[in-house]
């Protein structure tokens, strides 16, 4: 079992920037596949970015909605998966999940098990 908490989310003008963390317990980071989701009332869970362990390095991918603006980066000394987003648009504004699977990982949702409680960020125009 894998136990995330999410923290960072707030109030941001357009144009501004925000750090997402998700503190994660239960395996070893870093072993397993990561990602973070946005989600929207009314619509399913948005892919953002993974962050896959790979061959002692990490395998990084992006949403093209959110390419060159968002980067997301794995800290096994604190347990850590951060996102950080720059160049915030109105668009972005959703609550942001973290992920975690001890599965190949992915995509879409589905292909992750575990689930933090969410982290709401608003990005005012």
């Amino acid at each position: 079992q894998v136990q995330l908490v999410e923290s960072g989310g707030g109030l941001v003008q357009a144009g501004g920037s925000l750090r997402l963390s998700c503190v994660a317990s239960g395996r070893t980071f870093g072993t397993y596949p990561m990602a973070w989701f946005r989600q929207t009332p009314g619509n399913e869970r948005e892919y953002v970015a993974t962050l896959i362990p790979r061959h002692n390095t990490y395998y990084t991918n992006y949403a093209a909605s959110v390419k060159g603006r968002v980067s997301i980066s794995g800290d096994s000394a604190k347990s850590t998966l951060s996102l950080q987003m720059n160049s915030l648009k109105p668009e972005d504004t959703a609550v942001y999940y973290c992920a975690a699977t001890l599965g190949v990982g992915g995509l879409m949702w589905t292909h992750y098990d575990f689930w933090g409680q969410g982290t709401r960020v608003t990005v005012a125009s």
